[in-house]
Parts: structure tokens; sequence; C-alpha cells
């Protein structure tokens, strides 16, 4: 049975398929429209859809919308409060309306798809599904955590043969995520957008507002929490865009972040409590935050934690689509990977450096001839294989660098265009992670988690060394990924270190390179000194030779 799972309510729209239990394709609109997070989480633009992704999945698969079993939709109006508490009272009805028309949007945008078709799965459901049916493990705990469903902003449950029991919810106004939001407003950043750069910040600082924090953040020994009204202007004061953030600031970050971390302990240890399970699988825009993931298994109760991918809104596509193959009778596959998006063949690749006009070559040895680039500090575009579904570069859309000269950290955040701070991070073969990071589950090839670097390391490898000496690291199975790990292994020939700088292929505000003209236009406008496009090099030397 074929299901195509969207979203398209707040932020991040994305579309996922499903034949016969297996994920078969899933992307952001975001890589196709070329605008960060696809659209503003506002109640005005609930009505925009990812046609383009949603048209893409098909064609992926070779099916047309009149060939779909179902369409999943990620939010169930029937479920919203009306004038809810801490909801926006003028315009959430609008939201809301869009909703409710959904079925009729998408038999529009998607010619032949009976509106019939389409069916609600309450958000938190498919945040649920995309963690606990997409991972590796029969059953789980699973823990779902962001800014806002329908009505409430978490769920606490766990899958028995692929079954979900709800065993908690927190109703609004209380959010763990839109409290984390406010503070990243606060402090000048982006809200549901920019809440990964509050948890870089946070490094930078000490909590000293933990006791005050402790009691206007509380968990409620339920299952749930409490989160009251916060005056964030008492702690640090209000920072507009770009301008330069103090110890205050810092201060403030790193508060919030450690109370984050502790009730979320709380609430896994309650969750625990409830269903004694091993493992927890966990979703939601909270679970992007990779220095609470680490802790929660450091501290936490459970012996295993997988985290989805494409954890923020866009995975619950993905987890729409796999609830409604679970609703109709068909097993559900683990996730095969994220490298569920667009890709191209060779003559593809070739077809476009043509009508670029840019002179490209074809080295015997890809992998060496990239080594000898990052071996003499130069700065390479890597694109290869489909596109990664969720906000990580994990090998298919990044820029790699040499880790050992500590200017390289300054020198990609000047490339990519964003703040000094936001630290940048290694790639390691699997087999080699452990002699140089400790602290944290290996492998990690989400990019999910963050390891102490060895302190021999620590001086050997200094621009992919947080300032507190972690690093977000990302493991590479050369089973996986032989290309990727055959250029570790001939780095290391030439420098001696077995790591690699990887960041997101893209400059900041913009999102993800996705397609061969992204990576051109990338590299035309960055200091970048090599493009590898699929077995192709493009050198900046010779394409803007004088």
């Amino acid at each position: 049975m074929r299901f195509l799972g969207i979203n398209a309510i707040f932020h991040d729209p994305a579309a996922a398929l499903v034949v016969d239990g297996e994920v078969v394709a899933a992307a952001e609109e975001e890589r196709f429209s070329r605008r960060k997070h696809g659209k503003r989480p506002v109640p005005f633009s609930a009505w925009e859809l990812p046609e383009q992704a949603a048209a893409w999945c098909l064609k992926q698969a070779g099916l047309r919308p009149e060939d779909l079993d179902a369409v999943a939709y990620s939010y169930d109006p029937g479920l919203v409060r009306p004038g809810g508490p801490g909801l926006d009272e003028r315009w959430e009805d609008l939201r809301t309306t869009y909703a409710r028309r959904a079925p009729a949007f998408l038999a529009t945008a998607l010619p032949g798809l009976d509106a019939a078709q389409v069916r609600y799965v309450p958000h938190h459901v498919a945040h649920a599904a995309s963690a606990g049916l997409a991972a590796p493990y029969r059953d789980s705990a699973v823990l779902v955590c962001d800014g806002r469903g329908e009505a409430v902003s978490h769920l606490a449950g766990h899958y028995r043969d692929g079954e979900l029991t709800i065993l908690a919810t927190q109703e609004l106004p209380h959010s763990l995520g839109l409290m984390y939001e406010e503070v990243t407003e606060h402090l000048g950043f982006l809200r549901s957008s920019d809440e990964y750069k509050v948890m870089a910040m946070a490094s930078y600082g000490e909590p000293r507002h933990l006791g005050e924090l402790r009691e206007l953040i509380r968990s409620d020994g339920e299952g749930g929490f409490r989160v009251e009204p916060i005056d964030w202007g008492g702690y640090a004061k209000a920072l507009s865009k770009g301008e330069p953030w103090t110890e205050e600031h810092a201060d403030l970050a790193a508060s919030v972040q450690r109370r984050l971390e502790e009730v979320l302990l709380d609430l896994a240890r309650w969750l625990h409590g409830r269903t004694g399970d091993r493992c927890l699988t966990m979703a939601g825009g909270v679970a992007l935050n990779c220095v609470a993931n680490t802790r929660l298994l450091a501290e936490g109760p459970f012996e295993h934690l997988w985290v989805q991918p494409a954890a923020g809104d866009a995975g619950t596509a993905l987890g729409g689509a796999l609830h409604l193959a679970r609703v109709f009778g068909e097993p559900a596959a683990p996730m095969p990977g994220a490298d569920l998006g667009r890709g191209w063949t060779e003559e593809e690749l070739a077809a476009w450096l043509r009508v670029a006009r840019v002179p490209y070559e074809r080295p015997a040895d890809l992998p060496a001839a990239v080594a000898a680039e990052l071996a003499a500090n130069g700065i390479v575009a890597w694109f290869q294989g489909r596109s990664e579904y969720g906000p990580r570069a994990l090998g298919r859309r990044s820029l790699l660098a040499h880790p050992g000269y500590a200017a390289n950290t300054e020198r990609l955040n000047d490339v990519k265009g964003r703040e000094q701070f936001r630290p940048v991070a290694p790639m390691v073969l699997a087999e080699r992670a452990r002699e140089i990071f400790e602290r944290g589950p290996l492998p990690s090839p989400y990019m999910l988690f963050v390891h102490d670097v060895r302190p021999e390391w620590r001086d050997r490898i200094p621009a992919v060394v947080h300032v507190d000496g972690t690093a977000r690291i990302q493991t590479v199975d050369r089973a996986d990924d032989p290309l990727l790990a055959r250029t570790l292994e001939e780095f290391e020939l030439r420098t001696g270190l077995p790591v690699v700088v990887n960041t997101s292929l893209n400059t900041a505000g913009r999102p993800m390179v996705d397609d061969p003209r992204d990576a051109l236009e990338c590299f035309g406008s960055s200091p970048v000194d090599l493009l590898v496009l699929g077995p192709f090099l493009i050198r900046r030397g010779e394409t803007f030779a004088s």
C-alpha cells in the first residue's frame, strides 16, 4: 500500500512516501523553494503546502496521486480548543480553518487525488510515529516535546508491536518548546528557527539563574510540567538582530539550557517508571537539542536512545505516513537512513556542468584528490548521493575542511556568513571514534549527541572542539558510505588526523544545497576551493581564472 505524509500547518513543510511499509522518499519544501524553513510559522501561512516536495516523492516512486491509498496530514483541527490558553485568539481560527480545508487544497495541488483520501493524524502522534516506528527497535518508550500541536506540547507513551499507547500529554499553554523559542527571540535570534544558537551560546555562560528558573519551569511528577510566565528582561536585556551579546546573555542561555535538561530528565524517569523499557525514542523540535540528548542518555534510566534525524515538524510528514501504514495493517520498517531526498545520475550531473560551462575533471581516485585538497587546507564543497532529510549535513551536502587549524572555525563561519560562536562538527570513521571522543553514544551517524574530545586530541583537532571541550560528531560507516570512508582514510594518510570538519553546505539564511544548480551557485558565491559534484571536481582557480 502507498501512503503520502504531509506536514504543512506550522513550519518546515515536508512530504514523505511510505510504500509497503518501507520509507521510499522524504523531502522538505525549503530544498525546492529555497526559502529557509519553507515558511514562517504564522496562521496566515497555514494554507501553504509542500507541493514540490510531494510531487517529487510521487515521481521518485513512479506514482500518480490517484495511486495513493491515503494521505496523512499531520494536524487534526478537531482537537483544537477555540480560544485556548496561550494561543493567538485573533488569528488562531484562521489556522484551524485552513487545516479543515486541507483535503481540498491537497486535491487541487495534486490533481487526481481524491480529497476523501486525506486523513488527519494528530500532530504529536505523527511525531511519535516518526520516532517509535522509524527506530531500529521493535518496542520502545517514546517522548515527544516541541512548541505546540493542536492543544498540547508534549506526549509520552510507548510502542508495542507497532501500536502506540499514550501515557501522558501536557496541555498548552505550558510548553518547553515555546519557552525556548521565547528566550531565542529575546537573545536576538529568529524563533522557530535559531534555537540551536541558544544551545551553542549556552556553552559560553554559567547557569547563574538556575535556582529561579527551577521555580518557574518544573515537572509535575505525573509525566507533565508547568512553565510560568517569565520576564526574560529581568535576566538580560533584549537583543536586536545582530546586536552583540554579553556575558549576561550567555548566562541566561546557560540557565535555560540547564533547566531544560533537568526537566527532560524528570520526564524520562517518569516514563521509564511507567514502561520499564530499555529503549527511548524521541521526536519534536526539542529533541534536536543534542546537549540535552547526551545528558538524557548519560544520566537517565534508558539504556538506548534513538532520535529521529528530522525531529522537527518536517519529520511529522514521515510519521504521519508511517502511522497510516500501521492503521491500514501494514508493518513499518525502520528508517533506512537520512538520505531520502533528491539525487542525480553521473550523466545528469555532467549535463549540468556542460550547461554551466565550467571546467571540470573526473579524477581516477576521487577520495585521494579530495584528501589532497583538504590536507593543503582547502575548503571543499561535497555533493554526493541523495540529500539529507532533516537539518543536519551528513556527508551528502557538506562543507569539509582541515580540523588541525583553529582558524578554520572562524574561516568556515565567514564562508557561511554566520555568528562566530557557532561550532563546526567533526566527521570520523565509526571504528576510530572511540580513540578520539568519549562520553556519548557510538556510533552517532546523525549528529544528535555531543561527545567530549579526549584531552590528548584537543590541540590536534582544534577547529572542531567547542569552547566547553565537546564536539557534535558524525560517525561514518564504511559499509554505508565507502566513498566518504575512503576520503577520511586518505586524509589521515596525509595528515595523521582521522577527522575532517563537516558543516552544512549553505550560507546563512538559506536552506542546505539540494540540487546541482544550488551547488554551483554556492560555489560561485563563496570562497570554496573545490566543488565535488558526484565523480567530478570543479576547482576555483580554474573556474575563475583571469
